[in-house]
């Protein structure tokens, strides 16, 4: 037995190829291999073409089914991980009526933030642990504000993981984690949020069915097996936002352990069996893939808009041919501290940790003699370890105090830079291991299409690739407070 992976993200598709008597990744690739276009209108908008997102998701299991490494037909269970927060609304056809809204997208930040003005008083937060911000439910509401003509064809929305299981199997589905990142989910009433439904105006029936994060999604299409040369027995059991399958790939499913990444955007993500919410809506509370009406588990999540973002843009603007190997290299040449440049890495949207506020993207300090673009690449990378630091101290004031983060040794983990910075401003040990989204993916779907009968057994392949110690911590923690005083002041603007 095969298992698939697909990660939906926003740069790229990717996918692996995982066999379940070993629990190792057979083969693994991406589409394409530059970074997927976001559609931008309007300052703060951020869209992408769900037909697109297919079209990639196609050309990827090709080009890895091309490699002649496994036999397609073998593959029996797929597992999808997605771009959280992301809005798709389809017609009675499943065909997609506008471009996806995507996780960083801002435009409904005040529709959001009116919601909880007028719903804080009926205890929302304590019954959703989020304020409705410009997630999902939030995106559907600003949909149906402004484009009443589109809203008036919807059949279903979903999140972006449903969109694609919907073009695998022709099913329309989702679950308790996926719906609760949209803030659709009342955790004392343990069912779909009737109050923000109905604040918004939103018909129930649009909600796709809620099934069980492990579960039988749908049998793959004849049609889509025939062209993908897959089994057509083959069917979808597992999906999840990339934040709690990230902590899943990672075997991060019991209270007080806790995952990171820092890929296009950075997120600490912490599990905890507490109904936890922070008072000023700065981190969000969704539910885990172990998550169910007899067992609590919420992953506590604190994003990060501008992470890798920064460092790709930085690297379009200034890398003169050079690669992230090497951009790396030459940036561990400079002294803790870039030489006193500072960079605010928030250039991506409205930030949920700082009150959903555009603060922007700056870069202070900088000497025409004394700097060049190797100090420019320590100061990014820095600066986004630094924003992560201004993160898990909201965190410990909710009471996540981690002792030990697990990451993947992946994007900018990749950096000994950002390993030694992240580790130093956090004072927090740092676990590597050599895994990702769609490797994640695929074991959840051996999770549930029930070929793993344990997690012990779907996890026991996972390899820790390196431990980052804390170091300099002092000097660390010097420069950060620099760093937040001048994020205070842009605050202050």
């Amino acid at each position: 037995m095969l298992l698939l992976g697909i990660d939906l993200g926003t740069s790229s598709i990717k996918v692996s190829v995982i066999d379940a008597q070993t629990n190792r990744r057979i083969a693994s690739t991406q589409y394409p291999d530059s970074e997927a276009a976001i559609i931008s209108e309007q300052q703060g908008w951020a869209e992408q073409d769900p037909h697109v997102w297919w079209d990639y998701t196609k050309l990827a299991i090709q080009k890895l089914n091309s490699t002649g490494l496994y036999n397609p037909k073998h593959i029996g269970a797929i597992g999808i991980a997605y771009q959280m927060h992301g809005l798709v609304i389809v017609d009675h056809d499943q065909q997609p009526i506008r471009n996806a809204i995507i996780w960083c997208d801002s435009r409904a930040v005040a529709i959001g933030d009116e919601a909880i003005s007028n719903l804080s008083a009926t205890g929302f937060l304590g019954s959703h642990l989020n304020s409705p911000g410009n997630f999902t439910a939030s995106k559907l509401a600003w949909v149906k504000e402004n484009e009443p003509e589109l809203y008036a064809k919807i059949y279903k929305f979903m999140l972006p993981g449903d969109y694609l299981s919907m073009c695998l199997t022709g099913e329309i589905n989702s679950n308790i984690s996926s719906i609760s990142e949209g803030i659709l989910w009342d955790f004392k009433q343990n069912s779909i949020s009737d109050t923000l439904l109905h604040y918004y105006g939103i018909d129930r029936d649009l909600v796709p069915e809620i099934l069980p994060v492990f579960s039988n999604y749908g049998q793959i299409k004849a049609d889509v097996a025939d062209e993908l040369n897959l089994s057509r027995e083959a069917f979808v059991s597992y999906k999840a936002g990339d934040q709690p399958n990230n902590a899943l790939s990672l075997n991060v499913f019991e209270p007080g352990e806790v995952a990171a990444t820092a890929g296009t955007s950075g997120v600490i993500y912490a599990v905890t069996d507490q109904l936890v919410y922070d008072q000023e809506s700065r981190v969000n509370t969704f539910a885990h893939v172990n998550h169910d009406h007899v067992q609590t588990s919420l992953g506590v999540l604190l994003c990060i808009n501008g992470t890798g973002i920064q460092n790709s843009w930085m690297k379009k603007i200034t890398a003169r041919g050079n690669d992230y190997v090497q951009i790396n290299q030459l940036a561990s040449n400079i002294a803790i501290g870039s030489d006193g440049i500072i960079v605010l890495p928030f250039g991506n949207g409205a930030e949920r940790m700082l009150k959903n506020k555009m603060v922007h993207a700056h870069i202070e300090n900088i000497d025409f003699v004394r700097h060049d673009d190797a100090h420019l690449w320590r100061a990014a990378q820095e600066g986004i370890a630094f924003s992560f630091r201004y993160g898990l101290d909201i965190l410990r004031q909710n009471g996540i105090e981690p002792k030990v983060i697990r990451a993947g040794h992946a994007n900018l983990f990749l950096s000994p830079v950002f390993q030694q910075s992240f580790a130093g401003v956090t004072n927090v040990e740092v676990e590597l291991y050599d895994n990702d989204g769609s490797v994640g993916a695929a074991l959840g779907a051996g999770l549930g299409a029930e070929i793993f009968v344990s997690r012990k057994e779907a996890f026991a392949g996972l390899e820790k690739h390196a431990i980052i110690e804390p170091s300099h911590v002092g000097l660390y923690d010097e420069l950060y407070e620099k760093w937040k005083n001048s994020l205070n002041r842009k605050l202050l603007n």
